[in-house]
């Protein structure tokens, strides 16, 4: 009876060590799982996506959209231009009044990974309506 539960214990004992010896070590990285990734150079502008509020392919808004950074490296800036965009999530014919969401990088010395939250205003006839989105954002020089 000791014997087997010798065995068995040293059984146990070597797989552990086996499936812990087979444990690789990963990188850290503070990427959001789920959330975009944005690649910039620096000096350089890119185009993020559009912003609308729509009821019925009708646009609900009464100025234009504002954003704002919430959290995010230094030398990121977010910006909105004032724009007739394509409703395509709801499915809609013709361009409503919206805006289009440009990120700018300034001068970028060394490489970086890190996150950027956005908080994004919608002034609509039925009040003020905010929320943020978070992005994967990658500095290049």
């Amino acid at each position: 009876m000791r014997v087997k539960a010798k065995s068995l214990l040293l059984s146990l004992c070597v797989g552990l060590a086996g499936a812990l010896g087979n444990v690789e070590a990963h990188s850290q990285t503070m990427a959001i799982t789920g959330a975009s990734t944005i690649a910039l150079k620096s000096g350089e502008r890119t185009e993020v996506g559009n912003l609308y509020w729509v009821s019925n392919c009708k646009s609900l808004l009464t100025s234009t959209p504002e954003v704002e950074v919430l959290d995010g490296p230094p030398g990121v800036a977010a910006s909105v231009k004032d724009e007739m965009v394509m409703a395509r999530a709801q499915k809609c014919a013709a361009p409503v009044k919206g805006a289009k969401l440009f990120l700018a990088a300034k001068e970028i010395e060394d490489p970086s990974f890190s996150t950027l939250t956005l908080r994004i205003t919608y002034r609509t006839r039925d009040g003020d309506r905010k929320f943020s989105q978070v992005f994967n954002l990658q500095l290049l020089p």
